[in-house]
């Protein structure tokens, strides 16, 4: 009789919800301005930068080379997320009621996972041109040919792509029992963990969606360095200058995104509420802050030709 009075209320309380509530905002007063300019310079410097590298990649032929391009895919992707991202949260900082569309809610959890997902297909695709580029350097421009660079671009985009819109496919129908999400932007947990009834579908595609967009990804990423080391450790002491000189950048920007996404599973899956409001937002947010504005910094400072083209354009200018 309990059991059944409970599944009337749940059954009475759930509703298809028309918008969602962010807890995870608190009056800062004027400061809201401050950190308003703040999140608003690093915007237009996380465009900036990447758009930079862009256009120097697509504008100089000596760039058109496989290794440029998997970076430049790199570069518009950190712009896709941001984009995803940024314009969202600086109106969120503004506004007095921290409320949004269902609808704007699902798009950008879309925005932000299969960001996420193309990023770790993008750096998979990266270690694998450079495991032919050091393993099998004579071979290298018979292997990655135009026709084969085209299709692992679009296999790393398409696939997560893919794989995201069952995701969504799957939140959008539930029944929800509130529209209290405890961040400062949507992400899929946040709705799973408000649903009325069994979300088990949901739970298995997740794990079956983290496996085919960041555990095979980061899977292909180790296996080629274990390779690349093996090479190195055998080769001549060209062979490993060539092969820390390429593979730093990609090393440190995977290591940067992976603790990135390790700290927003962190503090979604776990009890953090002895944590700091501040530090559990910029656990949440640092994986899609900060990658954006890092590689294009690493990537612009560690590789000579990308450094020396964008002197060159930017005191051509001047």
């Amino acid at each position: 009789m309990v059991a059944l009075q409970a599944e009337n209320r749940i059954m009475v309380n759930s509703t298809q919800i028309s918008y969602f509530t962010f807890n995870a905002y608190f009056d800062i007063g004027l400061l809201k301005y401050l950190c308003f300019l703040i999140v608003m310079l690093l915007f237009i410097l996380i465009l900036c930068s990447n758009l930079l590298l862009i256009v120097v990649i697509c504008m100089k032929r000596s760039l058109h080379e496989p290794m440029y391009i998997f970076l430049c895919s790199l570069f518009v992707n950190e712009l896709y997320g941001s984009t995803g991202l940024f314009p969202f949260l600086l109106v969120q900082i503004l506004s007095d009621v921290h409320t949004v569309s269902a609808s704007v809610c699902f798009l950008q959890i879309y925005c932000v996972y299969s960001y996420g997902s193309v990023e770790f297909a993008n750096l998979a695709v990266m270690s694998y041109d450079r495991y032919l580029a050091i393993c099998y350097p004579l071979q290298y421009n018979t292997h990655m040919t135009t026709p084969k660079v085209a299709m692992l671009i679009a296999v790393s985009w398409l696939s997560p792509f893919l794989a995201i819109v069952v995701l969504i496919s799957l939140i959008v129908p539930l029944k929800l029992c509130g529209n209290i999400i405890n961040k400062v932007y949507c992400d899929n947990h946040s709705i799973v963990k408000l649903a009325c009834y069994d979300t088990t579908v949901n739970n298995i595609y997740g794990l079956v969606a983290t496996c085919l967009t960041i555990l095979c990804p980061v899977s292909l990423i180790f296996y080629t360095y274990m390779k690349i080391l093996k090479v190195c450790f055998s080769g001549s002491k060209q062979t490993r200058q060539k092969a820390v000189s390429t593979c730093t950048p990609h090393l440190a920007s995977l290591i940067n995104f992976s603790f990135g996404c390790f700290f927003e599973i962190l503090q979604s899956r776990f009890n953090m509420k002895s944590t700091p409001s501040m530090l559990r937002i910029f656990l949440s947010l640092y994986f899609l802050t900060c990658q954006p504005l890092f590689n294009p910094v690493m990537y612009g400072l560690n590789m000579s030709k990308i450094r020396l083209v964008c002197k060159n354009l930017i005191f051509a200018e001047m």
